[in-house]
């Protein structure tokens, strides 16, 4: 072992011992890893479509096939199980395949968004002492590879650099090629199979490692809930690496079931449409502007989505008011989701009532999912009262990779995890979402932190201070908005926005609004909480609507940067 593995972090998810004998007890967890089932599926559907992206298809034994093949390769490379990788693809074809060989290879996967840039991938990499990155050429005109070479300055342990396309100084992804029997067992199943990314309540996202028996059990048991079987097409409309899409019951729940995933290069209707109609699809997760748009769209549509059973709204909350324009729209049936990548994931069921289905953002997957409501002072609330939510369970982590803080904040010292939402339970166990308790945003499903942002907007040498909220956006449901107190010289609102933009930040965090004011307003502002603070800005704006310079939203195709679960 080289001197810098014997160095590194290691990863882990423990959970006490009295949890895991409860767990698999009671059939959640079954020592399934991601390689073992691939292989599996392999066999058993050899010949059975179980991708779809562009012009590729691949049946599960030519998945599996090129899952081995890119593992090999990226062992013959020198990576050795336990290496972790950054990912970075939209939905295309490689990506599957890309993931799966990583399973196969015993190496982890570190799952970053398409919009990320070199601000987030440099987090990424130091924190999860990542010694490898796989990209494609370019992305929707974007170079990865002027990126590789800017994250390699500055995380020098990211040795190798994998491109899909034309490669240049780089390794070609379609080159790979190593000794297959090199490739090692299957893991642990207790062990970490990748590492997902949070919303990021304060400043950058926090890693979260998922076990191969946490994550199977949560896909495994969405399939059960969201009627995802065989004969089922799943649509990958959102960012594949995300959470939602991903597992709820998302493209590895479709590979689970022997099902057939379909990549949509992008969520507009343009784009998912064709592919409703071609390849027969019967289930999709939006986030709800989209969801709207869609079911505006679908109106017009000269396009077949008759084969549309299910489509599930996740990502940020769906109002009633829209979740009925859903339901009087749709020839399918609506199901609402509400889950976190660190864990919990709430459904409706398919059978339930209209009412809740309107209502409600669910009720947990699992009986052993441990929901507690408490006020600010950690005591429960009353039944039917708005609180706090924790959350422990066989699925959700009991603490971050590699933050010793974020750790001691997120989780209480009996493992429930405190996922920082507001939430209301009904009758059965249905969780209505009322908010988040931090500053965060949700922008059409992307969460976005009040404080990383204003971090950046403070660096500007014109800006004093700034603090940013979240107003009401009919659309987006949250936009983010800017409020500045300029020093002597006030800039224009669209140079904040390049100066945010060009400190290598995904475009979804720039501000979607500026407004320039002499002063916060508050009395001694000294003694007020940042939180008190964004509260009382965002009271006034709404009130008002008025006042300072404006710098109103650009049109609403934006979403497109905007999916989450």
């Amino acid at each position: 072992m080289s001197q810098h593995h014997a160095a590194r972090l290691p990863l882990r998810q423990v959970w006490p011992d009295e949890f895991v004998e409860r767990y698999r007890a009671a059939g959640y967890w079954r020592g399934e890893t991601m390689p073992g089932f691939l292989r599996e599926r392999a066999r058993e559907c050899a010949d059975r479509t179980a991708l779809v992206a562009g012009d590729a298809r691949y049946t599960y034994a030519e998945l599996w096939q090129e899952a081995e093949r890119i593992g090999a390769g990226l062992l013959a490379l020198g990576l050795t199980p336990g290496d972790r990788v950054l990912v970075q693809f939209g939905n295309v074809a490689e990506f599957i395949p890309v993931v799966c060989g990583l399973f196969r290879a015993g190496l982890i996967p570190v799952y970053t968004l398409p919009a990320h840039r070199l601000t987030e991938l440099v987090h990424f990499a130091r924190k999860a002492e990542a010694s490898a990155y796989i990209t494609a050429a370019r992305h929707e005109g974007f170079d990865h590879r002027t990126l590789a070479r800017a994250l390699r300055a500055e995380v020098p342990a990211v040795a190798n650099v994998i491109i899909a396309g034309d490669a240049e100084e780089f390794t070609s992804l379609a080159a790979l090629a190593g000794d297959h029997q090199a490739l090692p067992d299957d893991p642990d199943p207790q062990s970490v199979a990748f590492l997902q990314i949070s919303g990021g309540s304060t400043g950058l996202s926090k890693l979260i490692p998922r076990t191969h028996d946490d994550y199977i059990y949560s896909f495994r048991a969405s399939n059960e809930i969201c009627g995802i079987d065989r004969e089922s097409v799943y649509l990958v409309a959102l960012p594949a690496a995300h959470n939602f899409p991903a597992s709820s019951p998302g493209w590895l729940g479709a590979l689970y079931a022997g099902a057939r995933v379909v990549l949509s290069p992008g969520p507009g209707t343009a784009q998912a449409f064709p592919l409703i109609e071609a390849e027969r699809v019967t289930c999709v997760g939006l986030v709800p502007p989209l969801a709207l748009l869609w079911a505006d769209a679908a109106k017009a549509s000269s396009h077949d989505l008759s084969s549309l059973q299910v489509m599930q709204v996740g990502g940020a909350k769906l109002v009633p008011e829209a979740a009925r324009r859903l339901k009087e729209t749709l020839d399918c049936q609506l199901q609402q989701v509400f889950g976190m990548a660190e864990g919990l994931v709430n459904y409706t069921r398919l059978d339930d009532r209209e009412e809740i289905v309107l209502q409600s953002q669910g009720r947990p997957i699992s009986p052993d999912d441990e929901v507690l409501i408490v006020d600010d002072h950690g005591d429960l609330v009353p039944e039917g009262s708005a609180g706090h939510l924790l959350v422990r369970g066989p699925y959700t982590i009991r603490g971050y990779h590699n933050d010793d803080g974020a750790n001691a904040r997120s989780f209480t010292d009996d493992g429930f995890y405190r996922t920082g939402d507001v939430v209301q339970r009904l009758a059965g166990g249905y969780l209505v979402v009322q908010g988040r308790a931090t500053d965060h945003i949700n922008r059409a499903g992307e969460k976005i932190s009040a404080e990383e942002i204003e971090d950046h907007l403070l660096a500007h040498p014109a800006v004093f201070d700034a603090a940013v909220v979240s107003i009401p956006d009919a659309y987006l449901g949250e936009r983010s908005c800017a409020f500045v107190i300029a020093r002597a010289e006030r800039p224009r609102a669209v140079e904040l926005k390049r100066w945010v933009r060009e400190r290598g930040l995904a475009a979804f965090k720039v501000p979607d609004q500026v407004v320039f004011v002499d002063a916060f307003g508050t009395t001694a502002v000294g003694k007020v909480s940042r939180r008190e603070l964004r509260a009382h800005l965002r009271e006034r704006f709404v009130t008002e609507q008025q006042g300072g310079e404006r710098n109103d939203p650009e049109p609403h195709d934006a979403v497109k940067q905007g999916e989450s679960s």
